[in-house]
């Protein structure tokens, strides 16, 4: 059954490749770390700090595209990790069926901070209990 999770804390650094996201489980004390890119960190910065860009930006592009063919964004789901590397799917709603999109966590998640009101993010009980060791 996977765990709700919300997205706790951004760390972006100027000097190293990687930046940090934090998850943190909605009902419990379990959180655990994410590395992603420096563009995927800074598009969910400004989404948490409800920054406006005059033009749509890659995940507006992705949220639009959705809407305007009628579908619905439903959640986020992080379901594995192989190799020290996590997977996810960004979950859609579109006639009445649930479709399973293919996406990096970070990805994700700055689809998910686009959204009003944010996605639900969800990690697999495995993963969650394999990034805690």
């Amino acid at each position: 059954m996977p765990v709700q999770m919300q997205l706790s804390r951004i760390i972006i650094s100027e000097i190293n490749e990687q930046q940090v996201i934090y998850l943190r489980e909605v009902e419990g004390d379990r959180q655990f770390p994410i590395l992603i890119g420096i563009f995927e960190a800074t598009s969910i910065d400004r989404r948490v700090k409800d920054y406006q860009s005059s033009r749509p930006l890659t995940h507006d592009l992705v949220v639009n595209i959705v809407d305007q063919l009628g579908g619905e964004l439903d959640s986020v789901v992080i379901t594995e990790l192989k190799d020290h590397t996590y997977f996810a799917s960004l979950r859609i709603r579109h006639g009445g069926e649930l479709t399973e999109i293919d996406s990096r966590p970070s990805d994700a998640i700055a689809v998910a901070v686009t959204c009003d009101p944010p996605l639900p993010i969800y990690v697999a009980e495995e993963v969650l209990e394999e990034a805690m060791e």
